[in-house]
């Protein structure tokens, strides 16, 4: 009886929390459509520390430090959109232009042809929308065997095994697309630059000698961190050290 209240209190939790949430989100959007930015900016961080992820409350982030002229927090949030749902167009688009007020212009290493897969193909969906397809897969797989194992008609039978046999390699295909998808995310910590302009060193010490510039809004990925050193590595395959503090995890 304990564990049904406590599960009850939970559910309500839930729902008031989301009916908050959603209230706040239309009542911010109001704020952004009346051009009062910074207001909007307040009620969508607000939502943020409700622990509330959505690509859509931080594509509307991201545009609102777009109408402040914010380079680093509106490519920022762009890039947590995307992150959560890559098949989110406006976020996509508005984040081609965001980079173009970025002073950093990098050109990236060559891509061999599975890297170009992955990024069309793997990376195009998130690994929990992998996973999803992979568990409706498993389903629509065991529900076809049975249909195939209780249907009399020959007729029934092959075209019940053979959908089985499809949602097998579908499950197999999309569950090594989740993996993928996961261990590409975990190797590859991206982050932005958000102080306006910083030097990289070549080693974790102020000391160390300076090897090139970078400044706000630039991506780079983490490759290792001592203190509150990070070592970074931009597209162009350059590699460096610089503090932990300007940079912002996505």
């Amino acid at each position: 009886m304990k564990n049904i209240l406590v599960g009850i209190l939970l559910l309500f939790s839930f729902i008031t929390k989301a009916q908050s949430a959603d209230a706040l989100f239309l009542k911010a959007n109001d704020h952004y459509k009346n051009g009062n930015y910074e207001k909007a900016i307040e009620i969508y961080q607000k939502i943020d520390s409700m622990q509330v992820v959505s690509s859509e409350l931080y594509f509307n982030l991201g545009n609102s430090y777009y109408k402040l002229n914010k380079v680093a927090p509106t490519i920022y949030f762009y890039e947590k959109a995307l992150k959560i749902n890559p098949l989110n167009e406006d976020a996509r688009l508005n984040l081609s232009f965001a980079t173009r007020m970025t002073i950093d212009a990098i050109e990236e290493l060559p891509k061999t042809f599975l890297q170009k897969f992955s990024g069309a193909v793997i990376r195009k969906l998130s690994y929990n929308t992998w996973g999803i397809i992979a568990v409706s897969a498993s389903f629509l797989m065991a529900l076809s065997f049975l249909l195939y194992y209780f249907s009399i008609s020959s007729g029934k039978k092959l075209f019940y095994f053979n959908t089985s046999l499809f949602m097998v390699i579908v499950m197999v295909i999309t569950l090594f697309f989740a993996y993928s998808n996961y261990q590409w995310h975990l190797k590859n910590r991206e982050a932005i630059i958000f102080a306006p302009e910083i030097t990289i060193k070549n080693a974790p010490t102020n000391t160390s000698d300076e090897v090139f510039e970078l400044h706000e809004g630039t991506k780079v990925i983490i490759l290792d961190e001592l203190d509150n050193w990070s070592k970074i590595k931009i597209a162009d395959g350059k590699v460096g050290w610089l503090k932990t503090e300007l940079i912002k995890e996505i």
